[in-house]
């Protein structure tokens, strides 16, 4: 018999589970606890099947019997309705997601498996450039031209770099779209075709070895901090990148065995890195302990201890002792390897020191020597040849001063 109003309303729950079935496969779920759940049964490919409507009140016995016969339609024309609301359903979710939804989501997945610095910047562009420029834009409305537009204006700044960037995220970010379904095509890919014109490659610049004695001697007389100053030498002694160095806590070194181990979080590679530390570097870190030792990084910014010096603060202050495209934090990389490699070390110590992958990546991925007692002796050599050169700079500047 079909159900009427009546029936369903005065309904009572019983200690299981019960049903009333009106006609073609509909049927009303009454549950222990009083709910009344509408239910369609059918069968798909053979398969029993069960497609739940709403809830009664509200939905009425006449809606019920209509969205079963929307079912029953689905089903004749080959459709399985379940699957049918399951698709209804997330096209009405994506339809609202907007560009900013996909790209933190993308950004959160994403952040754990990367560098710190490629974290940071990831951050930094999508706050600064993307988001602001069409988050708040429906994810399908979004064409390429609107794509093209805003990289376009990080171009105007001369920042291709960035531009380059965001290019590439861009088109991370909207494969990450294809893959939860949220889109069914990329406008982000081919923005490379009308990207600007690049600008010759820059390499990180520095001095000559021979200007370094010089250079040394400036930094200790220039009106800097002391945190500046330091980590300037660091550099030249360690040829760490200027960014592992500044975001460095006092956690990672072990100064009585001098070593610096950084993890791989930290690293671009996304691998450990153990750094041999001459004993000119270790004296350079005992003398910070007494003014930073109580915070949790080295070079902990003068504004918030609990924040790094700015990834500024060391070109600004070359800049300032006249080095502007001459030297750089990075250039000092540049330099060691340089002279290093003109000394005729191990190829592969000098590598491992700047933290480099093998070019060879099947080489690279079961090479898992550090060298590092090789390194420390490199890198001793390198310190005292330093120090040889500015006592022998000092000597030809006295004697030039006694004439």
């Amino acid at each position: 018999m079909p159900l009427s109003d009546t029936t369903i309303r005065t309904a009572k729950p019983k200690d299981k589970l019960y049903r009333l079935t009106d006609a073609n496969g509909l049927c009303l779920e009454v549950t222990p606890s009083g709910s009344k759940l509408w239910r369609y049964r059918y069968r798909f490919n053979g398969n029993a099947k069960m497609l739940a409507l709403g809830t009664y009140p509200a939905i009425t016995l006449l809606k019920a019997r209509q969205k079963r016969d929307e079912a029953r339609t689905l089903l004749t024309e080959g459709r399985d309705p379940a699957e049918y609301k399951k698709a209804a359903k997330q096209a009405q979710k994506v339809e609202g997601l907007t560009f900013e939804s996909l790209a933190r989501e993308w950004f959160a997945y994403n952040a754990p498996r990367w560098a710190e610095s490629t974290t940071y910047k990831a951050k930094l562009y999508l706050e600064n450039d993307v988001i602001p420029g069409i988050g708040s834009r429906p994810l399908k409305g979004i064409t390429r031209p609107d794509l093209v537009e805003l990289v376009r204006k990080v171009e105007a700044r001369g920042t291709l770099n960035a531009a380059g960037k965001i290019r590439q995220w861009l088109h991370q970010i909207f494969r990450y779209g294809l893959a939860k379904g949220a889109l069914d095509v990329n406008p982000a890919t081919d923005l490379n075709v009308v990207a600007a014109p690049t600008k010759a490659p820059r390499h990180h610049p520095h001095v000559p070895l021979s200007e370094l004695p010089e250079l040394l001697a400036k930094c200790d007389s220039a009106n800097i901090n002391i945190l500046t100053r330091c980590a300037i030498r660091l550099l030249v002694l360690t040829a760490v990148r200027p960014g592992e160095l500044r975001t460095a806590p006092w956690a990672e070194f072990d100064l009585d065995a001098a070593t610096w181990t950084i993890p791989k979080e930290r690293m671009k590679a996304r691998r450990p890195h153990a750094v041999p530390l001459p004993s000119q570097a270790v004296e350079i870190l005992r003398q910070l302990q007494p003014i930073t030792g109580k915070y949790p990084l080295v070079f902990a910014g003068q504004q918030n201890p609990d924040r790094p010096m700015s990834e500024n603060t060391i070109n600004k202050a070359l800049r300032l002792m006249g080095y502007e495209n001459r030297q750089t934090g990075h250039g000092f990389r540049h330099l060691l390897s340089t002279e290093l490699n003109g000394r005729g070390y191990n190829k592969d110590w000098i590598e491992r020191q700047l933290a480099h992958g093998d070019s060879d990546g099947i080489r690279d991925t079961y090479n898992h020597a550090n060298y590092l007692e090789q390194r420390r002796g490199m890198m001793q050599a390198w310190a005292d040849s330093i120090d040889a050169l500015c006592t022998d700079a000092n000597v030809v500047s006295i004697k030039q001063r006694a004439r």
